[in-house]
């Protein structure tokens, strides 16, 4: 990993979704809901603390789902910087759909469910987010903290959907269109910000890992 050419007003991030849970094995949406690692991802958290790089780290934000919190643990006690918790950084909201299969959406809820295959970014998920709302309150919050840590380096520990939306802003890639990039469990994907403008600079690094779980491929 070489992010060395950037220019010293950039911020760097390391972005990190969350490490392995039962519900992700089971294609269970989670949204919002609290749910913990299993043994694997414990493992995993493991393995990126000890397989993060040599890169001076100026803060470690995390969502405040404890799932993002277990995972970003080890890193925190190996690097000596502050945490920041956010509920910014936490999933997308899917309401109605939170805790449930994919199958047990289509069976239950087919006309909501076609609705949410569609990927309409305005539709409002019944007692949760859209697309869109999703998207804004992401690319918000990730604005706003490359800004205020111009020519740092960060952590930020959260979740595949939050990474897929970063991934569609910095590539201006369409909320309707499905997703084109694998998003691991506990991988690294190192973005930077300079001058308004975002950049994938290494993405799903899996290195440091003996497998790594992406529910949607």
């Amino acid at each position: 990993m070489n992010l060395s050419t950037l220019p010293a007003d950039a911020t760097r991030l390391c972005l990190i979704r969350h490490g392995e849970t039962d519900w992700n094995l089971a294609r269970r949406l989670q949204g919002q809901t609290d749910i913990p690692l299993n043994a694997t991802g414990l493992e995993q958290a493991e393995a990126l603390a000890r397989g993060f790089p040599a890169v001076a780290v100026d803060a470690l934000y995390c969502s405040d789902l404890q799932r993002a919190r277990q995972t970003a643990a080890p890193l925190l006690a190996r690097l000596a910087c502050a945490q920041r918790l956010s509920p910014a950084l936490r999933e997308q909201h899917f309401g109605i759909f939170q805790g449930h299969t994919y199958a047990e959406m289509a069976e239950q809820q087919p006309e909501l469910y076609a609705r949410y295959r569609a990927r309409d970014p305005q539709w409002e998920i019944p007692q949760g987010e859209s697309i869109q709302r999703f998207y804004d309150r992401v690319t918000q919050a990730f604005d706003a903290m490359a800004m205020q840590h111009r020519g740092q380096t960060l952590v930020v520990v959260t979740h595949g959907g939050v990474l897929d939306m970063l991934w569609r802003h910095a590539h201006a890639y369409p909320l309707s269109a499905l997703r084109q990039v694998e998003i691991p469990n506990a991988a690294f994907n190192w973005v930077s910000w300079h001058q308004g403008r975002w950049q994938v600079e290494h993405w799903a690094v899996q290195d440091h890992l003996a497998a790594a779980l992406d529910e949607l491929t």
